[in-house]
């Protein structure tokens, strides 16, 4: 029988891991690579088994530097996506909830302001490995995906993009939003205001030096993955 209030939680090692790490109770366990390993499917089932949490959050992947994507495809897709069909196949099999963390890039980004049902168009390696991943969480109805645009505190680079339109929220306050939603399911984006990475990063860094995207480009990063809240705002109300 499932325990109602167990969480587990996969890349409990990574940036935003370590902060839920720090804001979260009792209830959610943090297992390491050697615990659960998302590339073998035995490793999942036998840790699941053994724990019976009632949801399990994926953060456990490969993301940055967005480069790696494109140099070592076998990695990207290995963690992305194959480690997040093994949690599914896991989860479905035990009725554990799904909660994947996807990213705003998966939106063409060129116009901004997308909703949840927008099509969809990768820019780059990256963010076609966190779409394969949502693929397969689609797939299993008791799921919850996130499309997520979220950053260290303090914003940690020395140069922001002027010309990049996203919806930057830092990870310590995306957890007090998240707690709000964990029992719901479908897509939901979740972000902050609208605005350049410029002007969000200024707020709280007054020395942060200006940049532009259409400059350094190679990567393919899209200029304007802004996502509409409306859905997010209005889940949260209630």
């Amino acid at each position: 029988m499932l325990n109602k209030n167990k969480i587990i939680v996969t890349g409990g090692k990574g940036r935003f891991g370590k902060v839920l790490k720090e804001n979260v109770g009792k209830n959610y366990f943090f297992p390491s690579k050697v615990e659960l390993n998302i590339l073998k499917l035995n490793s999942i089932y036998t840790y699941l088994k053994k724990k019976k949490p009632r949801y399990l959050i994926h953060l456990a992947g490969l993301s940055r530097p967005m480069g790696i994507h494109e140099k070592n495809i076998k990695r990207s897709i290995q963690l992305n996506i194959i480690g997040t069909a093994n949690i599914v196949l896991a989860c479905s099999q035990l009725n554990i909830k799904v909660i994947y963390f996807s990213t705003s890039y998966v939106y063409p980004g060129t116009e901004g302001n997308y909703k949840e049902t927008d099509p969809l168009l990768p820019s780059n390696n990256y963010t076609w490995s966190k779409l394969g991943g949502e693929c397969a969480v689609q797939m299993y109805k008791n799921s919850l995906i996130l499309r997520v645009s979220m950053t260290e505190k303090p914003f940690v680079h020395k140069e922001a993009f002027a010309d990049m339109i996203s919806n930057f929220i830092f990870h310590s306050d995306f957890i007090k939003i998240f707690k709000k939603i964990i029992n719901k399911k479908g897509i939901i984006n979740i972000g902050g205001k609208s605005q350049s990475v410029f002007n969000f990063a200024k707020q709280y860094n007054k020395k942060v030096k200006k940049n532009y995207l259409k400059n350094k480009n190679n990567l393919k990063v899209p200029l304007n993955s802004s996502m509409s809240l409306k859905k997010l705002n209005k889940l949260i109300k209630h």
